[in-house]
Order: C-alpha cells, then structure tokens, then sequence
C-alpha cells in the first residue's frame, strides 16, 4: 500500500487538435501509452494515485469524459484535484462529481482524503506568473504590477480553500497532512508565500505541486526540504509519466 502522485497528464482523447499539437514535442508523443504502462507497473489495487491537475484538455464534461475514463481504468484509488485547465470542473459543483465517479474517481477540492493517518488536502493554488522584464543578465527588474495585484486576489481564493480542506481534516481527528497544489507554492518573485505558511503552520510533512512543465520550467519554484516541509515537483514530463511514490 503506497502513495503516489502526478500531475500535468493533458489528456485530449476528444481533442483531435491539442492530440496533434501535443504530438508534435518528443516528450509528448505517445506518452498516454507509457503512463498506463508505468503505472501497470507500478501501482496494485492497493495503492492511492494522487492527479495534480490538468487532466484533460475537453472543455465540458462530455468532452473530457473518455479521459476521465482513462483515469479511472488504471490501478488502485484514484484522486484528482482541479488544474487551471480543467474546464469540465466547476469547483461549486465538486459534488456532483464525486456522486456521478462514486467508487471510480475521486475528486479533492474543499474535502479531504485519508491515507493511513494522513490527511490529503489540497486546492488548485495560484501564483503570479508574469509578465516579467529580464535584463541582459537574465536578472527580473520589472513585472506587470496590475497582473500581480490580480494574481494577490486568487491567492487569497485559493488559500481559503485550502483552509476549508485543512479545517476538515483538523475537524475529524487528523494531525498528519500532505498538502496538494496544482500551482507552484511560490513564484518567481517569492521565497515564500501563504501556501508555504499554512503548511509549516499546520506541520504538513510534504507538499506536492505540478504546473511547471516543459524543462525551462522545472525549477522556478521551491524544490526539497524548506523549515520541515518537504517540496515535490510532479509534473509529468518532469517525471517521464512515471508517478512519484510519496509515501509507502
């Protein structure tokens, strides 16, 4: 019985366009075909698989639905948490879901999940993203200030709930966490942030983020061990689409 996590799967089994698109990167190519294989493989029935977002490119939830499908056939407990591009997830109706996948999928947003003594939380997250000015020395000396004051307001969003999910877990007895983002804890301007403050305030043992794909991407933001918590890139192409054990 093992945890484990991915994000940044980017199904498109109705997408013939993103398919086409996706197809064109090497990295890409095929890499439905390797996940299922890895986690084949890997995963037994036992085991909990934690999806950190970004797991279809359909629009609505007919569009998205032979991915979720594919979600759902492969081993073990299945756990999904919203991506930014995960149109058929309307976070109000978070219910709905998890009744219409009952024993097939579940689905983390304002609840939480048990492993063991261990509370999964999590929410979608946010961080500013741009954009930035760089100079000659790739150094960052201006941003766009009214995207970031923006971004400070989704902050907040998402921080609350995460709050929701945490105050459920707490409510129930669990004083153990691991923490689920899709986006990033930090930004390229921050060392810190809400997201890192509620985990080291709450003592989460991990926390496990995605978004950051492509290789210029896999490190712009907290990697390893920082004031007790344990940092965890899990994108995908980052990981070769073989999932990360998090915890045995």
């Amino acid at each position: 019985m093992s945890l484990y996590a991915i994000g940044d799967l980017h199904l498109h089994f109705l997408s013939p366009l993103k398919a086409e698109a996706q197809r064109r990167e090497r990295v890409w190519k095929d890499h439905e075909e390797k996940f299922r294989k890895n986690c084949a493989r890997l995963l037994t029935a036992d085991d909990t698989l934690v999806l950190v977002g970004d797991h279809s490119w359909g629009r609505t939830l007919a569009e998205s639905e032979e991915d979720l499908n594919y979600i759902a056939e492969l081993p073990g407990r299945k756990i999904l948490l919203r991506g930014n591009h995960d149109m058929f997830w309307d976070a109000a109706k978070t219910e709905q879901l998890n009744e219409r996948f009952a024993g097939r999928l579940r689905f983390l947003q304002n609840n939480y999940y048990a492993y063991r003594d261990y509370a999964l939380v999590g929410t979608k997250g946010y961080c500013f993203e741009g954009p930035f000015w760089i100079d000659a020395r790739g150094r960052i000396v201006d941003w766009d200030e009214k995207r970031a004051e923006h971004a400070k307001k989704l902050v907040e969003r998402e921080l609350g709930r995460l709050r929701l999910s945490l105050e459920a877990a707490q409510a129930d007895g669990f004083r153990k966490f691991i923490v689920f983002l899709h986006y990033p804890p930090t930004s390229l301007l921050e060392d810190e942030s809400g997201f890192t403050a509620l985990a080291e305030a709450c003592g989460a043992e991990q926390l496990i983020y995605a978004h950051c794909h492509g290789e210029s991407r896999f490190h712009v933001s907290i990697e390893g061990e920082k004031n007790g918590v344990l940092y965890r890139l899990v994108s995908g192409d980052y990981l070769k689409w073989k999932p990360l054990k998090i915890l045995d």
